[in-house]
Formats: C-alpha cells, structure tokens, sequence
C-alpha cells in the first residue's frame, strides 16, 4: 500500500482547499509539525556541541540542583502530554488501518510531538542543572507556537461538527490543555527569576547539602524521573561491583534526614502534647499523637500513592479480560462510519476493542503502577528510619537524666534499654512502613470484590465469604505466631544469658571442672527454645495452607493483613514499652520538689558557716540522709562532712559501708531525702569557665562544675587506649606522657599490638583487671578539672604500682596542682598522706578530721590502724623502694591476648595492601570472591539436615509446582472449552443442542486442588523440619566445641564475636534461614515455571527472552554485591550504636560527674547517622532493582501479549491460554523481584553458617588420660605433697616459655606464699597444676601420680582455686557455691562463717536461697571476692591455691581470713600467690619468682634476714 502525508486515495480530500487553507485537515497537520521542528532544529546542537562556559558562578559537586519553580510539576505534566501523545499515535494508527492508503498526517505530527516531548525535558534538565536559564527562551517559543497551533487544530473540529464522540477531539483537546499548562509553568520561571525581560535577575545559591561534597544520597534532590527510577543509584551500585563500600562511600545524610533534625521535629510535638494534656503527658496516646504529628505528612503521601497503585494493578486484570474477549471475536474491529474533512475519525468504545491498544495500555498501566507503588514503599520506609533515629536520640536524651537508682535496684538493667533500642524502635520503624497498608487494604478488596462481582457474577462472593470465613483463622494462626515468637525469644534471651555468663567465667568454669553442669544447664534452654520453634514452625505451615486457601478464593490480601496487624501489636506494646521508660524518674526531679520557705530556712541556719568558709571548703553535707528508692530505708544518714579545698581527702572503712555511695550522693546520683549539699563553685570550672555561687538558693544545686572521676568498676569506652585516657579533652603531649609515667603505663602500651592506639574490647576484655583500673584512673588525672574522686584506685593493682600511683599521680600531679582529691581507699599505710581523713561505718560517719586528730581523741581506732599497717607512724617516704619496673618483665608476660587482634589488624592491612596494590590479578580476584555466592556454607547447610530430608524437600517442591500449573492450565483449558461450546451453540443456532457438560472438569479441578493442598503442607512441613534439624545440630556441635576448647581460645577470641555466633548467628539459623530458602525455592520455581507457561503457549517469546535474561542477570550481579555490602554496612553501623548506648548506660555517673552529656549526645547523633544513611542507602537499592525487575517485568508483558495475539490470529490460539499466558507474565516480575532479593538475602545469611564453621574447627583440650578411672585412688590427692621438676610452660605453642625449668617441693600440709613483680610468672605457676597451660618440659608429681597422666576433669576436680578477679553467676547464693549440689546447709554455712560472710548471708531473704544477679552486681567488690573464698572452702580438697584472692578486701577482714586460712587448713597444703607481701610473712615457704624462674626459696625468716634479697625489699616496700 502507497504511503503519503495526506494519503493518495482518487477521490481524497486531502488537497481540496475551497473552504480555505485552515479548513484543510491535512494543512493544519502539516502546521502542527512546525514548532516541533523547530525545537529539535535549535535544541539538539545546543545539546550535543555543548555550553562552552558554564555561566553558573556557584561550584557544587552535584549536578542536581533543581532550582527552576514548577519543576515537579513540569516533570509530571510532560510524562502526561507523552502518554496523550502515544495514545494520539495509537489512535491514528488505528483509525487509519481502515483506508485504502495510509495517511501518514495521522500519527507523524503526534509521533514528532512526542519526539519533542523528549528533548524538551532532556534539555530543561541540562539547563537547569547547569545553571543557564536564558536558554530557556527556546523552550517559551516551543510551548507558545506549540499551544497556538493545536488550538487552530481544535477550533477546526469544533467548526466541523467532531465532538466529545470521537477520540479524536478530546485527545486535541487534552494537548491544547497541557501545552497551555506548560506555557504557564514557562512564564511562571520568568516571573519568578526574572532572567529575561527584567533588569535585574534574581540571584540564588544552591542548599547546603548541595555544597556539601560529603552528601551522596541524592534521593532527595534529583528530578523526578530519576526519583522514580533511581537512576542516580547506577553510578553507586556500578562502584560498589568496583570496591567494597564503606561509611565513606555512602557519605553524610541530608540535613533533612539527620537525627537531629527529626529529634528536633519529634520533640516539639511532644511539647505540643504535653501542653494539651498536663495529667498524663507521656501516656500511650501522647506518644502516638506525637508521632503523628511529626511524621503523618510523608505517611499519607505513601498512603495515596498505595491507594493510587492498587487501583493501577486492577487495570492488569481488566485488560487481560479485554485482550482475551476480543481475541475470541478474532479481533476484528468496527469500521467506523464517520469520515471528517477526508479521514476517518473512532470513539473510545472502538479505539479499546483493539488487543494490541490494550496491550500497550497494559504495558503503560504496568509502568506507572509499578513506579507509584515503589515510591510509597520508599516513603513510607524514609519516614520509618526517620522516626526511628528521632526516637533512639529521644531516649538517648531521657538515659542522660536517668535516676541511678532504676539502674542499680535493678528496675531497669542496660539489657532492657538497648533492647528498646534494638528491637523497639525497629518494630516503630516496620509498623510506619507498612502503615499504609491499613489503609489501602480496604480500597483493594471493596474494588476487588465489586470488579469481580462483575465479571463473575454471584459466584465472585462465595471469594468474599471464603475471605471473610479464613480472616479469623488468619488472626487466630498470627496471634498463635506472635505468642510461640515471644515463647522463643524469651528462652532465646535466657539460653544467651547463660552462655553469656559461662563464656564470662569460663576459666573458673575450667578450674572447678563445672563445664558439663554449664553445658547441661544451656542445653535444657535449648530444648525449650527447639520446642517453642517447633510450634512457630507449626502455625506457619498452617498460616501458608490459609494461604493457599485465599489463592484459591483468588485472593491475596489477606496475606498482608497477617503481616500489617502483627505489626500493629508490635508497635503497640513498642509504645507502652517506650510510655513507661520516657515517665520513669529522672535524676534531680526530687530536687524540684523542694519546696521554696524550707530551702529558706535552711539557708538562714547554715547561711553563716557556708560564707565564712566558702573559700575553705569543695563540699559541705549537712544533716544528709541519702537512699537509693525514695521508698527505702537510707543507705547513707546523718552525712554531715567537710571536704577542704586544695588538699586530699580520704574515707576508710570496712567492706560495704558506704563509702563508694557517699562519692555518688556528693556527685547528686542519689536520692536525697532530707539535708543539704553545697558545692563551692566560686572558683571558674576550667572546662566550662563558669562561675557558680550559692546566691540565695540553698537547696541542693546541681550546678557544679566538671569532677573526675574515677568509678570502683573501671568504665572503659570502646576506643583506643588514648581516647580513653583523654576522653574528649584536647590532646596535651607533655601531661599525657606524665600521666601515662604516674600511672605506670608504658610497660603495658609497649606490649599491646599498635600501643596506646590498640582498640580497647567491650568492657575492656582484652585488659587485665590492674590495666583496667590504671587506666580509668590515668583519664581522671589528665583532666584539668579542679575535683577528682578516685574510688578504690589501688584494688587491683600490686604494692609497686600502688606506691608509684600514690607518689607521681595523686601527691605529685594532683595535691601540688591544689586540687581536691577525695580518696577512697582499704590501703591505710597512705593515711599518713591525708590532709582530711573521713572513718565510716555501715553508712554513717564514724570520725573526720586529721591524723592527729583521729589520734588524740580516737585512740582505739588509730591503734587499730596501726597494727594493721604493720608499722609504726612515720613517713611512707622514707621507707618505700620504688623501682621501675624494668620493660622487658612486662614483654616477657606477653600472653598474647591480643595475638587475634594483632592477627585481626594484619589481615586487614593485608587486605587493604592487596586492594590498594597495582596488581590487577589480586583486585580482580578480591572481586571476583565478593561476586560469587558461598555454595561451600550452602552445601554445609544443606548436607547437616541428612540424607532423608534433602530428597523430601527437592521433590516436594518441584511437585507442587508442578500441580499449581496443571490447576491453572486445566483452568485455562475449562474456559476455552466452554467459550468454542457457546461459539458452536450460536453458529448452529440450534437450541436442542446439548448443554456443556462442566462435571468431568470439575471433578479434576477439585482432584488436583486437593493434591495442591497436601503438596503445599508437605512442602512447608520438609522446609521447616529442615530447618529445625540443621539449628538444632549446629548449636549443639558449637557448644560442645566451645566449652571443651583450652583456654588460650578465649584469650585470643573476643568474647563478643563468641557471643555473635551463639546469638545473631543461631539465630539466623533458626529462624531467617529456612524461611528465606522457601521463599527462594518457590520464587526461583515461579519464575521458572511462568517463563515455560508463556513459552509453551507462544515459542516466540523465547527469542525476546534472551536478552531479557542477560539483562536481568546483569542486575542482579551488581546488586547481588552492592546489597551485601549495605546490608553489611547497616549491621556493622547498627554495633556501635548500640555499644554507644550501653556504655553511656554503664558509664552513666562517670559521664555525668564530668559534665560530659553534650559531647556524648554529639557521639550518638554521628552513629545514629550512619546507620541511617547505610540504612537509607539499603532502600534505595532495593527500590532500584525492583523497579528494574518491575520493568523487565512489564516487558515480558508486552512480548508476552503481542505475540500472543499475533498467534492467536492467524493460529487460532485457544484464548484460554492467551489469558493463562498473560496471568503468568503479569507475575513474572513479584517473581524475578523476589528471586533476587532472596538470593541477596541468602548470601549474607549462610555467613553465619561459614561463621560457625570456622568456629567448628577449634581444637578441643585433651580431657582423655593415659589412667583408668580404676587406677586413680577415690581419696587423691590424700596427703597434698607436690613434686615440681624441671617444669617449663607456655601459653602456646608458638610462644616464649612463661616458667623455664622451675623445680620445687612442697611437703604436705605446707603452707607457700609466691611472690614477685606483675608478669613474673606468679598466675602461670598456679594454672601449671591444673595444666591449663602448654607444659612443654618438666612434670608436676602430686601424691605420687603425674597429673599430665590423669583425665582433666579428674585433676581439675580433686584441687581448688581461688582467682584474682571474683566471678559470680546469677542464681541462689547455694548455687553459686555448691553448683554440683553435694554439700549440706551446715556445710555451706560453715564455708560462709569462714569467709566472714555469715551475717551478711543469714541478712538476706531466703539466706543461702537469696538472689545473685548478673555477675554479682548486688553485692560490694570485697563481698564477692569473699563469696568466691567461700567457694573454694565448699570443695575441702588438700590442695589450696589462692590466686591474689584478697586484693579487693580490707585488711581488717583480709587479716581475720590469714588467721581462719592458717588455722581451718591447718592439714592442708596452700599455696597463696601475693598481692601485699605482709600476707605470707607467716607462711612456711617463700617463693620469689622473677621472668619465670624461681630467684629465692626459702622459709620467710631466713630471707628476711639476708640483706640483699629481693624478698626482704619486697616487705620493706609493702610496709
């Protein structure tokens, strides 16, 4: 058929201009190309030679400034005008299908327009980005000439008689109104920048994030069709495939989106909140209000966009209907009767009844739909992570005013609050994005229900009521779910509790030989935590057999309500979680309760004595009674102290009489029940230059200044060594080499890994208890503040480094700065140092004043002292030896407990060498194992579920596969069959012709339901056996592993990454795992059974596949390894979020006695942040596959439908299967979607499998011996004589020796005191006899038997120990004594009354059945240390060892045990290993050890007498 612009028909009226140039259709066709031409002529060399010179004077990083206003509105208008314009083409194209020759002036002007279209938004954009808007001129042309020249248009068919009839007329009419709408927006620029036709333009700067080179997330600031698409993410996700992302890679947040900003928004509608309703201003409903109010705006933008969305998805069906309705009619359409000025014109009614229009509107309806519903889960997901960095800086912000109490009584443990951070705040977060579902959800199955009453008639009901039935069954399984979810989250956190605290004492765990009791104990959680699993596993095979049953009412909704009012229960007790905690009491509320004449009156009674001694004294307590639960009896009472200014104040007392609570009730940490507290602040704090006096306010103030302070418990933070000594001070060389001097650091700098920038563990695990302490106590001294309080400084440091610390640190920096230094302390021999001395005894002040003081009128007590400082009262000076402790002693020790960080650090520096180096194999290589999915972890996760299952879960799933197919086919087989019968019944037009018959499809319809039913079940049944088996197995091969390895693997692991694989890990075992491998299966299975459906009904599909596929595989491949590392990302920003909130919660009186809350709240909103941004980032990738996968989708849609059609008619296709094949295109894209986020997710998950099997491969202790059970005597070791020849030890194999060639004798019931430096080899003597060290030569003979030949749980069962740091467990006091129950009551009593716990014990409720908390933490430092005595004299065994075991006691009590120990185990053979040298003067044997050998052995009296030796210096020091 010829083609020409106007056609070429004889009798054409094309060319007939008698009725005037305009009236000619063809004519003003011709004249509405003009202005497109026009702009591609003037704009496409601008676009491609380029500007030349940029006229933008403002340099931003980001070509994304979208400054021009209108601009979203330009954007949306433009993709309407290209759908009007397609439609346009279509429309010509179709009504031109019916003449003779084809008339091009139909569809070539819309085709050009639609061109022109294209560039005129391309060329807006570059534009704008560049900043020339004088350039813009063109585009004000285009639009003018554009609008004038389709109103003539218009105006003719108006004068022609064309109305709302034809398609035609309202297609010119839709342009004239959006070419009209875009001139508007054009001059409306003008207007409002005035770069042309005024004087002067209008100067703008770009935003701030703009200028920020650190911002990468644009989302925010890009144009529309890239927010849409995502397209700015190419470029990230492209590099990500390059190299690993980092923090630095993904950049700042936007102002917007910063935690700050939302906090800000949060708690101004808070504030609004509490102005409405005083009573209860932080209820419930307050806080919902409240978070309403901040961030409902963006929920019910995503709330209209689902809305939008779900309305689109219903056209899929709608055309599908129409595609296989015309298809039976074999497509012919209506030739249209109306011919205007030479062409045909057709309505809308004609215009649908084509299958190809319907297919691209289809493919159109699929774009849009699919775009809008990303953009409402990107809102609604935005807003979620908003809120959830509002509110963890909102209760970040609340545990910096927390009451000490709700802390220490237990009321609120760190546990509870990082679980509302955690876990809280995350179920806010999900509930916001799945929020709009609630209101969307209704839309969908009212439209739903009314479209297919409709097509289906009154059967489409019986849909509604199979819903309406399964809905309560659906909240019956998800209420049963949420319950066996909590079930197992409860002994989920109780088994973790247990591990937690066996890991933590698992050298005494060792030592006891207690492991199997721990190991049993972790194992009955376990099986209760299996059985809860069991029945979650349970209810979600139910839940998915409902599912089936809404597939088959062809409904899926009903799958989401589960999802949404979960959830909602969720968030609901979320906020009750986070009412109560947000109403819970605040420091200093107790304070504003004062009322204003009392505060008076007290003023006036002390107002004399404070102003007389205002420059004397710091602090000045009158009448104080202080408690810790306003409803408890008071810990503290008749507090009436005098701390001087300038000097060094110290408070002695025996174990738990208040002296560590008196620093905190002077620090306003306690609750203060009557009394005042004056704080002399008339000298400017040197941290925040303030003056601060009494003025006329006398009650308690708490404005301070800054005091150092230095807790019992070191509080280390998770930094460098340097970090936490100048804890967020400026850093000053000279002071910090002087403090590191006082506090004898060096030694231990120089033997950690990377020196004082070695990273410091959780709690400071990798530190010793004395590194611990020296530390905590160095930041106090490096701060300028003009109070310290040192609580206990020396516990756990020995007499040389106590001495050093007391002379360089507190004598010499502090007293000779004039600070005021308040010291708690049991080391009486440096009374004679104080200027002020405070005596206390059970939480009342017993005597203050000087020595001299205390001497004249409280002789008994000073004599009391002095007997127990060994000595007479002169100055410490004179008679203290101090030596610096020579390095190499220190380097000597090297326990390689940091050899793993070491090792850690060097792997990473080899890794960054290898992605740094210039060669491109090992890059290349690095990359290719970051593409590659771990197949090995997958193989092992598979292989661990057994040979039976593994077939089982394979074939099921294949085979209800297999049967959802044959349902749909038979289905799609029913309707054609159905529709040829009714065709035939109307050709014959016979009415006796026999009726279809509908049983025998019936009956197969229902056989292969039933089957789809049982296969559904069998296969979630298999999954979730699978599962369980695979979590129960691994758990169980993990603990044995763990608790039978030797204790050099605890010192190299942190216990935090033991802890991750017991916790996070199993956990994805658990539950993630089977769950993400079902969904994987069946997404995979789906995907490829839709492609086969779409294949086997049109083979041409096959053709266009292919390069679909290669797309698609592409994709996935960079976002495969772009969302790993984000999700990686997302985890590892989330740790020190969370870490930062415990510490603050276990530091909390230290940070808030140095004033430091603003520099910590500043920490948390920068780690807030970049787990937002790494959060954000995540979504936004996400959201940039599934569009992309969407697409593809739409695609396969598209083909799917033309070739179809195209089949059908010439290949008399049933149109059963056109409508089958085009139900399966219509899913392929959820499927592709859903197979390769499953495929990412499943790759981050089967980490922790590959985690815990590098775990599995620990090598175990060797618990065999070469003795029988048989051949070791019941009552061994019987007399307690031990033999030590020639004996070296390591601590590993690959280290220097700790012990060389020591030899020694000990005769039975002998007692030995083992003394020397820190490092001398002391410990590794005493862990020699339980060999818990490498014993490389030499033996240890105990009774006749080498112990190497005895199995280990045997040795370590027959000897006890005492060690330096107390470890408690949380239960009764009897178990923490007697865990392996073999003891009477008399006999735990008598332990007790031997380690001078008896009283405090029968004080208790429940006396030996009395709590003990977590770690112990009820009870003082001393009272634990005792306990743990107590412990060791429970197991009466003939060999003793105490490992520094009273170095947290007094030395009243410490010399009350030295008597009991000489005098209960008189029988016995106890070797003491010394802190305070005065403890084994009396001891039968003194061994002196020094790097590792034995330097003197002999009995005390001998040594003391021979002046050089080393022993006699070592008690002429500790005096």
């Amino acid at each position: 058929m010829s083609l020409a612009f106007c056609g070429n028909e004889n009798n054409s009226a094309a060319y007939n201009v008698e009725k005037g140039v305009l009236n000619n259709g063809c004519f003003v066709d011709a004249l509405n190309v003009v202005p497109h031409v026009f702009l591609l002529f003037i704009t496409f060399p601008i676009l491609f030679i380029g500007w030349g010179s940029q006229s933008s004077k403002v340099h931003i990083h980001h070509s994304t400034w979208l400054h021009f206003p209108g601009h979203n509105l330009r954007w949306i208008l433009t993709f309407i005008l290209l759908f009007v314009l397609v439609c346009e083409i279509a429309e010509g194209i179709v009504s031109d299908g019916v003449s003779e020759s084809r008339h091009l002036h139909l569809y070539m002007p819309a085709g050009m327009a639609f061109l022109a279209a294209i560039t005129s938004v391309v060329y807006y954009h570059n534009i704008e980005t560049s900043n020339f808007p004088k350039l813009l001129i063109a585009l004000l042309f285009y639009w003018t000439l554009a609008f004038i020249t389709k109103t003539i248009k218009f105006v003719k068919f108006c004068d022609n008689g064309v109305g709302f009839s034809q398609l035609r007329f309202c297609l010119t009419g839709l342009l004239v109104i959006l070419y009209g709408m875009l001139l508007a927006v054009e001059i409306n620029v003008i207007r409002v920048r005035r770069y042309v036709f005024f004087k002067t333009p209008k100067e703008v700067k770009p935003p701030e994030d703009l200028q920020d080179l650190g911002v990468r997330f644009l989302q925010p600031f890009v144009n529309l069709l890239s927010k849409g698409t995502y397209w700015w993410m190419n470029t990230f996700i492209k590099t990500a495939h390059k190299k690993p992302i980092d923090l630095k890679a993904i950049g700042k947040l936007p102002i917007a989106m910063r935690a700050l900003t939302n906090y800000l928004r949060l708690n101004e509608a808070f504030e609004a909140q509490k102005n409405k309703r005083s009573p209860y201003p932080q209820g419930s409903k307050s806080i919902w209000c409240a978070l309403c109010w901040a961030f409902g705006r963006p929920l019910v933008l995503s709330s209209t966009f689902r809305i939008l969305a779900d309305l689109l998805g219903f056209a899929g069906p709608l055309c599908i209907s129409g595609i296989v309705h015309h298809v039976g009619k074999g497509n012919n359409t209506i030739r249209p009767q109306i011919k205007i000025l030479g062409v045909f014109f057709i309505s809308s009614q004609e215009f649908l009844a084509n299958a190809y229009v319907l297919a691209v509107l289809l493919f159109f309806a699929l774009l849009l739909q699919r775009t809008i519903l990303q953009a409402s889960y990107y809102v609604a997901i935005e807003t979620g992570i908003n809120l959830r960095g509002a509110i963890q800086t909102k209760i970040y912000n609340k545990i910096m005013q927390l009451s000490t109490s709700n802390m220490s009584m237990g009321e609120m443990t760190a546990g509870q609050i990082c679980n509302l951070v955690a876990i809280d705040t995350n179920q806010l977060m999900w509930f916001f994005f799945l929020c709009p579902n609630l209101w969307a959800m209704p839309v969908q199955i009212i439209v739903g229900v009314l479209l297919l009453y409709y097509l289906l008639g009154i059967s489409a009901l019986i849909g509604a009521v199979v819903i309406i039935v399964l809905a309560p069954v659906q909240y019956f399984v998800a209420t049963k779910l949420s319950q066996a979810q909590r079930s197992t989250l409860e002994y989920s956190n109780e088994r973790l509790k247990k591990t937690n605290e066996m890991l933590r004492g698992i050298k005494l765990l060792k030592l006891y030989a207690w492991e199997h009791i721990f190991h049993s104990s972790v194992e009955e959680t376990r099986q209760k935590e299996m059985t809860s699993l069991k029945a979650f596993a349970l209810y979600t095979s139910i839940s998915m057999q409902c599912e089936m049953f809404s597939l088959f009412a062809s409904f899926k909704t009903v799958i989401i309500v589960s999802f949404v009012v979960r959830s909602t229960v969720k968030a609901l007790v979320s906020v009750q979680k986070l009412s109560e905690f947000l109403s819970s009491e605040e420091i200093g509320e107790e304070h504003d309760k004062c009322s204003e004449p009392r505060c008076a009156d007290n003023h006036s009674k002390y107002q004399v004595v404070v102003s007389n001694n205002v420059q004397l004294y710091t602090v000045w307590i009158t009448n104080g009674f202080f408690t810790w639960t306003p409803e408890g009896s008071a810990t503290l009472s008749n507090i009436d102290i005098r701390i001087p200014q300038g000097q060094l104040t110290m408070i002695v007392g025996q174990v738990g009489c208040g002296k560590s609570s008196l620093l905190l009730a002077t620090l306003g940490e306690m609750q203060k029940t009557s009394g005042n507290v004056f704080w002399n602040s008339s000298i400017p704090d040197s941290e925040t230059g303030e003056d601060v006096r009494y003025g006329g306010n006398s009650c308690f103030s708490r404005k301070r200044g800054s005091v150092a302070y230095a807790s019992q418990k070191p509080w280390l933070l998770n930094a460098t060594v340097e970090e936490n000594i100048i804890f967020e001070s400026s850093f000053n060389k000279q002071r910090y080499k002087a403090v590191i001097d006082a506090c004898s650091l060096q030694p231990d700098i120089d033997i950690l890994p990377h020196g004082d920038q070695t990273q410091i563990g959780e709690r400071g695990i990798n530190l010793s208890g004395g590194q611990r302490q020296r530390i905590s106590v160095a930041r106090a001294l490096y701060q300028q503040t003009n109070v310290v309080f040192l609580d206990d400084p020396f516990s756990a440091l020995d007499i040389h480094l106590s001495d050093h610390l007391m002379q360089e640190g507190i004598l010499k920096m502090l007293r000779e700065d004039k600070r005021t230094i308040i010291l708690v302390t049991h080391k009486l021999q440096y009374l004679p140092h104080a200027d002020w001395i405070i005596t206390m005894k059970d939480g009342t002040i017993q005597r203050e004043g000087t020595l001299k003081d205390i001497q004249k009128s409280e002789s008994e007590l000073f004599e009391h002292w002095k007997t127990l400082m060994n000595r007479q009262d002169q100055e410490l000076e004179k008679e203290t030896i101090i030596e610096r402790k020579p390095v190499l002693e220190r380097k000597n020790l090297r326990r390689t407990r940091y050899s793993r960080e070491a090792l850690l650090k060097d792997d990473e520096e080899d890794e960054e060498e290898i992605t740094e180096s210039d060669d491109d194999d090992n890059l290349s290589s690095v990359l290719h194992q970051r593409a590659k999915m771990p197949w090995r972890a997958c193989g092992k996760y598979l292989s661990s579920a057994g040979i039976l299952l593994l077939p089982l879960l394979v074939l099921s799933q294949l085979l209800k596969h297999t049967v959802m197919v044959a349902i749909d086919y038979w289905l799609a087989k029913w309707t054609s069959d159905v529709i040829s019968a009714k065709s035939d019944v109307e050709q014959k037009n016979c009415s006796a012709c026999q009726e279809f018959n509908h049983s025998r499809y019936s009956r197969v319809f229902s056989i292969l339901c039933c089957l789809g039913i049982i296969l559904c079940l069998v296969t979630s049944i298999a999954v979730e056996w699978t599962g369980l088996k695979v979590a129960k197995k691994l758990h169980y091969c993990l603990l044995n592993k763990i608790i039978l390895a030797p204790m050099r693997f605890f010192e190299t692991t942190p216990l935090g990454s033991i802890l991750n694989r017991f916790s996070a890990d199993c956990n994805t075992i658990d539950q993630h795992i089977p769950a993400t491998l079902e969904c994987l299966s069946r997404s995979t299975l789906l995907c490829v059974s839709a492609l086969a459906v779409i294949s086997y009904v049109t083979p041409m599909f096959l053709i266009a596949l292919l390069p679909l596929a290669i797309i698609c595989y592409f994709i996935q491949k960079y976002f495969r390894v772009a969302s790993r590392d984000l999700q990686q990302l997302d985890d590892s920003t989330q740790l020190p979020l969370l870490c930062h909130f415990s510490e603050t919660v276990e530091g909390l009186t230290t940070i808030r006695a140095f004033r430091y809350e603003s520099r910590f709240r500043q920490k948390l909103l920068e780690y807030t942040d970049s787990n937002n941004i790494a959060s954000l980032f995540l979504t936004a990738a996400n959201r940039w596959l599934e569009v992309r996968m969407e697409y593809i989708g739409a695609c396969v849609v598209l083909i799917a439908a033309v070739t179809s059609i195209t089949k059908s008619l010439y290949n008399q296709l049933s149109s059963g299967l056109v409508g089958l094949g085009l139900t399966y295109a219509l899913m392929v894209s959820n499927y592709l979607n859903w197979m390769v986020r499953n495929l990412a997710d499943m790759e981050i998950q089967l980490g922790a499998v590959k985690r815990i099997n590098g775990l599995l491969k620990t090598e175990a202790e060797n618990y065999e011996g070469l003795l029988s059970p048989s051949q070791i005597p019941q009552n061994w070791p019987a007399r307690g004589e031990i033999q030590i020849q020639n004996l070296s030890v390591r601590y590993d194999s690959n280290l220097k020796p700790v012990l060389k060639h020591v030899s020694a004798h000990i005769s039975p019931g002998q007692k030995i005191g083992i003394c020397g430096r820190t490092g001398s080899g002391k410990s590794s003597f005493s862990l020699a006899f339980f060999r818990m060290v490498d014993t490389f030569e030499g033996r240890i003979i105990i009774d006749g038997i080498d112990i190497a030949k005895l199995p280990l749980q045997t040795l370590r069962s027959r000897l006890s120990i005492i060690l330096q740091d107390p470890i408690l467990f949380s239960g009764t006091i009897r178990f923490n004594l007697d865990p392996e129950k073999k003891c009477t009551d008399s006999m735990l009593w008598e332990a007790l009354e031997i380690a001078q716990l008896k009283h405090v014990v029968k004080a208790l409720p429940g006396g030996l059945d009395a709590i003990v908390t977590e770690g112990g933490e009820n009870f003082s430092q001393g009272q634990r240390q005792l306990f743990c005595l107590a412990r060791a004299f429970v197991r009466k065994t003939s060999i003793f060892i105490m490992d520094e075991a009273t170095a947290s006691i007094d030395m009243a009590t410490e010399n009350i045990l030295q008597k009991v120990v000489m005098t209960a185990f008189a029988d016995r053979t106890v070797v003491t290993i010394a802190h305070r040298v005065h403890t084994i003067l009396n001891a039968d044997l003194v061994i002196v050890m020094k790097r590792g050998v034995i330097l003197e052995y002999d009995k005390p009296e001998v040594l003391l007498e021979q002046e050089d030796s080393v022993f006699a210096s070592f008690v002429q020091a500790d005096k």
